[in-house]
């Protein structure tokens, strides 16, 4: 199940910063994971990038932008737009790791054993060393770079109608961050590459929506969460959600359904699937939105809800997060002459694979190999489909790992925010109650929007508005509970 991402907005370096980061090292250490990677897999990668395998292709000439949030280094994706008769062009450059890595290598090694890379409150654990994350292999500005170049057509109602997948030599021009990009959409102030496109990223974006929409599908924009630590103080809040995240976000997925049909009409991949959502789930989430007041009319399904929500709220960014847990059970498929029984991605509508990122998730490489040579009719390479299998496992594992991660982070996060409150009333829903146990169970609180463990003398009343007493608030033990009032 997706978590929030947590940034630590504040640069202050007193006692709840160094609180932070003793935090975070606890839970890697906990988790056994580690920023750090042995020394035959630094030595692999310096060697690696000092002469990388670059493709013949120059496309040099297209005028790459990155969007990304700010400070990031990680750069999978660049993106260019144009118009082409009632109709667009994209062009999508995605980081290509063959020029760095040999299949079975110590870095190919290092990152099958980790499987993606962990994030949470500024603090990262690489799915790759460094030196090819975050400088060789990543689309930086002004510097050439190998990518698969993803040529996609769509005509004048945002459906796509052709796709290509080349390597390529392509130069990112900008590297820029979402709000420079909305304060530049907005004010009419974009200049250079952003100039041209700025009004097409808007226009294909919320074309691509209104497909999502017709489809029945829904993709959830993930607010994030920023820290700011001053002195001994700690706050959270939701980071306000610009569309054109939202816009950039239907790039990535338009990418994922393309190489999905590749894929599948290529009778070999991998795919993202996700089972209909759970009856279960779906009133847990009700009595969320009553917990956030969130209104929720009974005639509304889940998509159309989501689609109503508006990120740039807080309650409505706590709801977004809250509707994650409609992905639980989603997976990954592997697949080599017969198609899987069942290959669709249910909160997409669509078939969907996972291809756009692959400095920060090992599948992406192997389905951008697959997509690469189906697209110029090649075989696909033997060392991919030796890990066909395999890979899903892997991929479960690693993100069982990140989920424990992003959720440590933000139950750290959330103790030390809510340590100086303890013994105050809060207005919440009880949002789930525990079968064997009906005296504990799980409550929602508006503001901070925390959910955490409650506990009742007498059981506990389901989706009823409750006041509850904050009990406990442990930033050593990473432990929030609230006692029914």
């Amino acid at each position: 199940m997706a978590s929030r991402v947590v940034r630590v907005r504040s640069t202050d370096d007193g006692v709840a910063a160094h609180e932070l980061r003793e935090g975070i090292a606890a839970i890697q250490a906990e988790l056994t994971v580690s920023p750090d990677f042995p020394p035959e897999v630094e030595e692999a990668a310096a060697k690696a990038t000092a002469s990388p395998r670059l493709p013949d292709l120059d496309r040099t000439d297209i005028p790459f932008v990155t969007i990304d949030p700010d400070g990031a280094r990680d750069l999978d994706q660049a993106l260019h737009l144009e118009r082409a008769g009632e109709g667009y062009v994209v062009h999508y450059a995605i980081a290509d790791l063959a020029a760095f890595i040999t299949p079975g290598d110590p870095v190919d090694a290092e990152a099958n054993r980790r499987g993606e890379t962990l994030y949470g409150a500024d603090s990262k654990v690489p799915l790759h060393p460094t030196a090819i994350s975050e400088d060789a292999g990543s689309l930086l500005p002004d510097q050439e770079r190998p990518a698969l170049l993803w040529t996609i057509t769509l005509d004048a109602t945002g459906e796509g109608t052709d796709v290509t997948v080349e390597r390529a030599r392509v130069r990112s021009r900008r590297q820029l961050s979402y709000d420079e990009v909305q304060r530049q959409i907005d004010d009419g102030t974009a200049d250079g590459p952003l100039k041209e496109m700025s009004g097409l990223l808007r226009e294909v974006g919320e074309l691509r929506l209104q497909r999502e929409a017709d489809r029945g599908g829904v993709s959830l924009p993930l607010p994030e969460q920023e820290v700011d630590v001053d002195g001994d103080r700690w706050t959270l809040e939701f980071r306000s959600m610009h569309p054109v995240e939202t816009w950039n976000a239907q790039i990535s997925l338009l990418t994922g359904m393309a190489a999905a049909e590749l894929m599948m009409r290529g009778r070999t991949g991998l795919l993202r699937t996700l089972p209909p959502a759970d009856p279960r789930d779906v009133r847990r989430l009700r009595r969320t939105a009553r917990a956030l007041h969130v209104e929720w009319p009974d005639d509304m399904d889940y998509p159309e809800l989501i689609r109503s929500l508006d990120p740039r709220q807080p309650s409505h960014a706590a709801m977004v997060v809250a509707c994650t847990r409609l992905l639980r059970g989603s997976g990954y498929v592997g697949f080599h002459g017969d198609l899987p029984a069942q290959p669709r991605h249910a909160a997409l509508a669509a078939e969907y694979a996972h291809c756009t990122a692959p400095l920060r998730r090992l599948v992406d490489r192997y389905a951008g190999e697959i997509c690469v040579a189906l697209s110029a009719g090649e075989a696909v390479p033997d060392w991919v489909l030796d890990r066909l299998e395999a890979l899903p496992e892997v991929m479960r594992e690693s993100g069982r790992r990140a989920n424990q991660y992003e959720n440590a982070v933000l139950d750290l996060v959330e103790a030390a925010v809510l340590r100086s409150r303890v013994g105050d009333r809060f207005t919440g829903v009880v949002v789930e109650v525990e079968e064997k146990d009906t005296k504990r169970g799980e409550v929602t609180v508006q503001d901070p929007a925390v959910e955490a463990a409650v506990t009742g003398s007498h059981p506990l009343p389901l989706g009823e508005e409750v006041e509850v007493v904050l009990a406990t608030a442990d930033p050593v033990s990473r432990k929030v509970e609230f006692t029914l009032g």
